[in-house]
């Protein structure tokens, strides 16, 4: 059994975090951190684990020794503690946005203040399997991306691996999200009565996920992310522009080779149905990712969309998905659930 704590276990991706790794049938949770409830039972935060665990929360000195730690910690806060971690585990997985850059002065530019630990930022290995499956198998710090940029980066990759983009033109990201991805302590903008029937431009420019999209595909990205009314889900549009005498046909071929033996990445294609392009609400507790996509031949103009549940592939599942992979585990234990339709 591997034996790991959750730090930060209170909030969504805690929780999360918990729920996948109860589950999982070889993973024995022997900490559930919280600085806010410590004492307090799990399932009285998490009332969908009730009768899953007895676990009541732990300070962050209660945990002892174990095999990996998670830590789903407030942004700004995990490079402050990464000590007190590598301390307690060999393996740690990140899933806040302190170790997610490799560059300080992109950092500052993006977080708003210096990196505490920036000794540490080349050691992170990204958290994207379909990208660093090979890394990921030897690391032992791990750092999950942000929901909506690995909804990105998976929309577009194969066509950046096989050059088929205009890299110099860049691509714009257009991101919808559910208000859980503002975390358990959102402030009054996520209020039902503001949030309630809102599609809000909170970031018309400049969202952070954008550096990391930039950085894992290597071209100029530009990103607007916008609230939804939905509380899970991410959906994910991006522009781009082809290179002079790409087609359909290759489009089509490129997703298909780099996604073929991705058992979490599906292609949809579909030329007719409700359900033709990725949409988040068939994804909802579930680590796939589905990724599609549109082309107008005569500009060279191409949209690729991709869908995810930002709790799960967005964040929760995509780590527990590097748990297996580091630990030679078969890479989708624990996380096979489909997803529900209706909802």
């Amino acid at each position: 059994m591997i034996r790991v704590a959750v730090a930060g276990a209170a909030g969504y991706i805690g929780g999360e975090l918990l729920r996948l790794l109860l589950g999982h049938p070889e993973v024995e949770v022997v900490g559930a951190v919280s600085s806010r409830f410590p004492g307090k039972r799990v399932d009285g935060v998490h009332p969908n684990l009730r009768s899953a665990t007895d676990l009541s929360f732990c300070s962050a000195d209660e945990v002892e020794e174990c095999d990996a730690v998670f830590l789903a910690l407030p942004h700004r806060v995990a490079m402050t503690q990464i000590d007190h971690w590598t301390e307690r585990s060999k393996l740690v997985i990140d899933l806040t946005g302190d170790f997610r850059l490799d560059d300080t002065e992109v950092f500052q530019r993006y977080y708003g203040e210096e990196h505490r630990a920036p000794q540490l930022l080349d050691e992170f290995v990204p958290g994207l399997p379909e990208l660093h499956r090979e890394s990921l198998s030897s690391a032992d710090l791990i750092s999950v991306p942000g929901c909506m940029a690995a909804a990105g980066v998976l929309a577009l990759y194969p066509l950046v691996a096989r050059d088929l983009i205009d890299l110099e033109r860049g691509a714009q990201f257009d991101a919808r999200t559910g208000s859980s991805g503002s975390g358990v302590t959102a402030g009054p903008a996520n209020l039902h009565a503001e949030r309630s029937g809102a599609m809000r431009v909170f970031a018309p420019t400049g969202h952070r996920h954008e550096a990391e999209i930039s950085r894992h595909l290597g071209l100029p990205a530009a990103m607007t992310a916008t609230g939804v009314e939905a509380v899970r889900g991410v959906q994910t549009i991006c522009h781009a522009t082809l290179r002079p005498g790409v087609d359909k046909q290759t489009v089509r071929r490129a997703f298909r080779e780099q996604y073929a033996d991705e058992p979490f990445v599906r292609v949809v294609a579909h030329q007719r149905g409700i359900f033709r392009y990725p949409d988040p609400k068939i994804l909802l507790g579930s680590n796939y990712c589905d990724v599609g996509y549109a082309l107008d031949e005569a500009t060279g103009r191409l949209t690729t969309i991709a869908a995810l549940d930002n709790l799960v592939k967005g964040g929760a599942g995509n780590a527990v998905q590097c748990l297996n992979i580091r630990t030679g585990r078969p890479e989708t234990l624990g996380l096979t659930f489909p997803g529900l339709h209706p909802l």
